[in-house]
């Protein structure tokens, strides 16, 4: 199969696992020996990012008190079932470290606590998109999952990740696809 690295997964509405109901997932990396992603539209609920800022003692607490509510109240995403205690940020290429690993079309991916300060105290990047923990797939199991129509899979859109709200992403995906939840079977066919 075609890497899909830098493109999406939409969840089918008869979807085995519940973690994954109405989920999308960008995937981060697709290969021989499995795939890794991040759901991009669940939020972890009354967890914000001055939260973790907190947690980490990325910062004097004074400081983490005087940053406007726009960082402070950031939201948190719910990456995956996969090392949930750690944090990655999905986020714009004008950000970079030794660290930074590019996914696809300007966007990257950073997994260190550096990014976190840059995103509270800067330079931050442009767009970012923090989640604590992944979603990861063994060597085939992916694949398998796409032929038991366990998922859709859309090209990458930077806008539904940095743009659209949160809870809108889901339907924002499938419309990318031409679709709408009204018109999404959950049966389907091989021809």
């Amino acid at each position: 199969m075609t890497s899909l690295e830098g493109q999406f997964l939409i969840a089918m509405p008869d979807m085995d696992d519940d973690r994954f109901a109405e989920s999308v997932i960008l995937l981060v990396g697709h290969g021989d020996e499995g795939a890794m992603g991040l759901v991009v539209n669940h939020e972890l609920a009354n967890l914000r990012f001055a939260d973790i800022l907190d947690e980490l003692d990325l910062g004097d607490p004074d400081a983490v008190i005087r940053l406007p509510d726009s960082i402070r109240q950031r939201a948190v995403m719910r990456g995956g079932p996969v090392e949930t205690g750690r944090g990655f940020v999905l986020h714009s290429s004008d950000y970079k470290s030794g660290n930074t690993y590019p996914v696809t079309e300007g966007i990257c991916l950073t997994a260190t606590v550096d990014i976190l300060r840059a995103m509270a105290f800067g330079p931050a990047p442009h767009s970012a998109l923090f989640a604590l923990g992944c979603c990861g797939w063994s060597a085939g199991q992916l694949e398998d999952e796409i032929v038991g129509n366990g998922w859709l899979t859309a090209p990458f859109s930077r806008e539904l990740i940095f743009d659209t709200p949160v809870e809108d992403r889901y339907e924002a995906a499938l419309a990318s696809l031409h679709i709408t939840r009204a018109t999404l079977s959950p049966d389907a066919g091989h021809a």
